[in-house]
C-alpha cells in the first residue's frame, strides 16, 4: 500500500508539476499572443508611417519637378522679356529715327510751300505782266493799223 501511495503522491506530484507546467506554458502562450498582438500593432503603424513616408517622398518628387518645371519656365519667361526689351529698345530707336525724319519731312514741306507759294505769286506777277504786255500789243497795233490806214488814204 505504501507503494501505492508512494503511487500516487508521485502521480499525484507529476499532476501538480504537470499542472504548473502548463500553468508557466499557458502564461508563457498568453504573453508571447501579447507580444505578438503588440508586434502586429506595431507592424501596422509602421506600415501606415512607410506609407506616409512614400506619399510624402512622391509629394517632394513631384514637388520637385514642379519647381524644376517652374525653374525652366521662369528661365524661359526672364529670356523673353529680355527679348521684348531689346525689342523694345529698337522699336523706340525705330521710332525716334522716324519721329526725327518726319520732322524734317514736315521742315522740308514747308518750305517747299513756302516756294510754291512764292513761285505761284512770280507767275500771277508774270500773268498780269503778260496780259498788261498784251493789252499795250493790242493798243499798239490798233494805232498802228489805224496810221496805216490813215496813210494810205493820203
Amino acid at each position: 500500500m505504501t507503494a501505492l501511495r508512494n503511487e500516487a503522491d508521485a502521480a499525484a506530484e507529476r499532476a501538480e508539476a504537470a499542472e504548473a507546467k502548463s500553468k508557466s506554458l499557458e502564461l508563457e502562450l498568453y504573453k508571447k499572443d501579447q507580444e505578438i498582438t503588440s508586434l502586429n500593432h506595431r507592424v501596422s503603424v509602421l506600415e501606415a508611417d512607410l506609407e506616409k513616408a512614400e506619399t510624402k517622398v512622391t509629394e517632394l518628387k513631384t514637388s520637385s519637378e514642379d519647381s524644376a518645371h517652374s525653374k525652366t519656365t521662369s528661365e524661359n519667361l526672364i529670356r523673353k522679356v529680355a527679348l521684348l526689351e531689346e525689342e523694345l529698345d529698337a522699336t523706340e530707336k525705330n521710332v525716334k529715327e522716324t519721329m526725327e525724319k518726319l520732322r524734317q519731312v514736315d521742315v522740308k514741306a514747308e518750305h517747299f510751300e513756302r516756294q510754291v507759294q512764292r513761285l505761284e505769286q512770280e507767275r500771277d506777277n508774270w500773268e498780269k505782266k503778260y496780259e498788261e504786255m498784251q493789252a499795250k500789243y493790242k493798243a499798239s497795233k490798233d494805232e498802228l493799223d489805224e496810221l496805216v490806214k490813215s496813210m494810205d488814204l493820203i
